[in-house]
């Protein structure tokens, strides 16, 4: 975070500085309306319908290229003279190319000439006027801004100006050289075609000739024949279809002696009518008879007879009727056998003049192509020229550049906000980085992914403050116990007495409750406080340990074995004068050697060196360092041992057979994980009686953020309420 502030803050006053030497610029806007018959021109010449095509605002798009072009540029120059404007002509190069001219002199190049001096003069307006242009369509409509800043508002509202009248200019100029030319290549192509039409119309006329080709109301003879007479077949074949379905139909009726069916001509004959009802009024008597006289009667029998008789005579007329039905059925098929041949015959002539009549339709179609294109230049034409004759622009203006009465540039507020934001993600990339090169270990869960060791727990950042009496006070004479005491130690090392509800000390009570588990069942427990590097703080967390062991009632030892750098004993027994190193070398009983803390009777054998140590390893393999471990397992139930760190010596491995565990100690951000790890792999034994891992001076404001969400840390600030500094 600090990274991120001091890069936005470097950045603002960059702004700001960029703001305060930064020469005040002026920006004058004038405003066009293009007329909508362009863009209604242009979406008729495309098809709009297609999806995700915008012609309308292609054609706007097109005329914002059109006055950012050089010729509207070099209009404007012509306009206001500005190849003589000193602020345009002059040539203003930057740093590198004014350096490039220093270096490569041009004295050996030829005099420039009055003509070369001009182009160049009018080409840097050109890129002046270009750079200092700015022209865009407002939002979704036809109208074009056209906006030009510069140094002077006077000149700002001049040239904006001058762009606009130029754009019209050129507008007007564009139409009257497009009709014109327009009109020219029209005319010529209108003679052209006009030939074309009289040479086709020519072709027709003789190909028909030669051909004997005789044509009738727009159609050739031939054709017209063959159509009549199909129509005719078509006509013959109906009329064929209903005789036989006539004939068919009274045939059937007198073939099965149906009294009671008729047929159309029969309803209109007189007499079959008389014949059937007659017929009918037999068989009326003839029933009544039956049932009054029985069937077997002479009456009727008679009537019976009489029956058959008018049955008889009405299929007589029936099969007369048949007859006539018959003539017509030959009669329609007679017709329709001369038509067909008539049409086979048609069809053959036909089918012969088939190549002629194709030949004959290929140059009609060329004569009428070459007529309506005819007709259409000559529309055109006219078109064309009753454009040239009326010229009408395009384009108008809406609203003149005024002359602006504030600058426009520097913008201080989006420069601000512009340096903050850049100094923001440069700061943001700045922290990303560091936290990307970040090797330490910050949670516990890369203690048991990378380690394969148990986390113990985290002991915060110990804030710094004076003891209330000096550390190097002597004891009074006056004191009852024979016991020598502890100069009155550092905050830091009786920060588990003084605090014993703070989270350091709850974190010691899970180092207590890990050995206890561990080691449940042996008597005297050697436990040994390490660490990877020098100055993680193990001293401290070995001293705390101590007095909290001693202050639960523990008979509790601490035994400083680091030779090489004693920093326990400097902390806590500056004034001693004997202590581990007489008891080894000289035999002398730890028990004389002592040092006791007051409040928790925690025994402390301090590291004394009058002369420097050449072998510490071997001095802690000795068979006297094992007396005394032995001296020290006879009086107390539990020995921590603030041992050398792993990284720059070997003492331990000369001492890890006679310690029953370890406890890593680990400074919280500090110690790449490389090296812890691979400093536990090169020693498998000490790896091996490894309790878990303490993460030390720990800042627990800063811990949440390496956190993972719903993890135990993350929630280390909800449990402040079961941890009280102080007594």
């Amino acid at each position: 975070m600090r990274v991120v502030i001091a890069a936005c803050l470097l950045s603002i006053v960059a702004g700001v500085a960029y703001i305060v030497t930064a020469a005040p610029q002026f920006t004058a806007s004038s405003v066009v309306l293009i007329d909508h018959r362009r863009v209604r021109a242009v979406q008729d010449a495309y098809d709009v319908t297609a999806q995700g095509m915008d012609m309308a605002g292609s054609a706007v798009d097109s005329q914002v290229e059109l006055l950012k072009s050089d010729k509207i540029a070099f209009a404007v120059i012509d306009k206001l003279q500005l190849n003589r404007d000193p602020e345009f002509a002059q040539d203003h190069p930057g740093l590198i190319s004014r350096l490039l001219s220093r270096l490569f002199s041009r004295s050996h190049l030829p005099p420039v000439s009055d003509e070369e001096a001009g182009e160049r003069a009018k080409l840097n307006a050109l890129y002046r006027l270009q750079s200092n242009l700015d022209v865009r369509r407002v939002q979704r409509t036809l109208v074009l801004e056209i906006r030009y800043r510069s140094n002077s508002p006077l000149k700002a509202g001049t040239i904006a100006n001058a762009y606009a009248d130029a754009y019209l200019v050129d507008q007007l100029d564009a139409k009257y050289d497009a009709t014109r030319r327009a009109s020219s290549w029209l005319l010529d192509r209108m003679a052209e075609l006009k030939q074309k039409v009289l040479t086709s119309d020519l072709a027709i006329q003789k190909f028909k000739a030669d051909n004997d080709l005789v044509a009738a109301g727009g159609k050739l003879l031939n054709d017209q024949q063959l159509g009549e007479v199909n129509s005719q077949l078509v006509s013959a074949r109906a009329e064929t279809a209903k005789a036989e379905a006539r004939y068919a139909r009274i045939k059937a009726i007198i073939d099965s002696r149906q009294t009671d069916a008729v047929v159309t001509e029969a309803i209109g004959n007189n007499a079959i009518e008389q014949l059937r009802t007659k017929f009918l009024s037999a068989a009326k008597r003839e029933s009544e008879l039956a049932t009054r006289l029985g069937p077997t009667h002479g009456a009727v029998a008679g009537l019976r007879m009489e029956m058959r008789e008018y049955e008889r005579l009405m299929f007589e007329e029936l099969n007369r009727i048949a007859e006539s039905y018959l003539s017509d059925l030959v009669i329609a098929q007679s017709r329709e056998k001369s038509l067909r041949t008539s049409l086979e015959g048609l069809v053959g002539i036909h089918a012969s003049a088939n190549e002629t009549a194709v030949a004959l339709r290929e140059l009609e179609r060329e004569a009428e192509t070459y007529r309506t294109l005819y007709q259409t230049f000559l529309q055109r034409y006219q078109e064309a020229v009753q454009q040239q004759s009326f010229p009408i622009t395009e384009a108008r203006v809406i609203s003149s550049a005024q002359t602006p009465t504030a600058p426009s540039h520097p913008k201080k507020g989006i420069i601000l906000a512009l340096s903050l934001l850049i100094g923001g993600l440069i700061g943001a990339g700045l922290g990303a980085l560091r936290e990307l090169r970040d090797r330490a270990y910050r949670t516990e869960e890369q203690i048991r992914e990378e380690l394969g060791l148990e986390f113990l727990g985290m002991l915060p950042l110990i804030p710094l403050t004076k003891a209330k009496t000096p550390r190097t006070k002597a004891i009074s004479p006056t004191d009852a116990a024979t016991e020598p005491r502890l100069q009155v130690l550092p905050n830091a090392m009786r920060y588990a007495i003084e605090h014993p509800l703070s989270n350091f000390s709850e974190t010691l009570r899970a180092v207590k409750i890990a050995a206890d588990l561990t080691l449940a069942g042996r008597t005297p427990r050697v436990i040994g406080m390490v660490s990877v590097l020098p100055e993680e703080g193990k001293s401290t967390v070995a001293k705390n340990f101590a007095s909290l062991l001693a202050h639960l009632g523990a008979r509790t030892v601490l035994i400083d074995t680091d030779l090489r750098n004693p920093g326990l004993t400097r902390s806590i027994a500056p004034n001693a004068d004997a202590g581990l190193v007489q008891a080894v070398l000289d035999g002398k009983p730890i028990k004389d050697l002592l040092l006791y803390e007051q409040e928790t009777k925690l025994a402390v054998l301090p590291a004394v060196i009058h002369r420097r140590l050449s072998h510490t390893s071997e001095f802690l393999a000795s068979p006297g360092m094992r007396s005394v471990l032995k001296q020290a397992e006879q009086e107390f139930e539990w020995i921590v041992l603030d041992l050398p760190p792993l990284g720059p010596v070997v003492d331990v491995r000369a001492l890890a057979s006679q310690i029953d565990a370890f406890v890593l100690v680990v400074e919280w951000g500090r110690t790449t994980r490389k090296l812890v790890r691979t400093t536990l792999e090169a020693d498998r034994q000490l790896r091996d009686k490894c309790l878990g891992v303490v993460f030390n001076k720990v800042n627990m404001k800063q811990l949440k953020l390496y956190q993972a969400y719903g993890s135990k840390a993350y929630y280390s600030g909800e449990y402040s309420s079961y941890y009280r500094q102080g007594a």
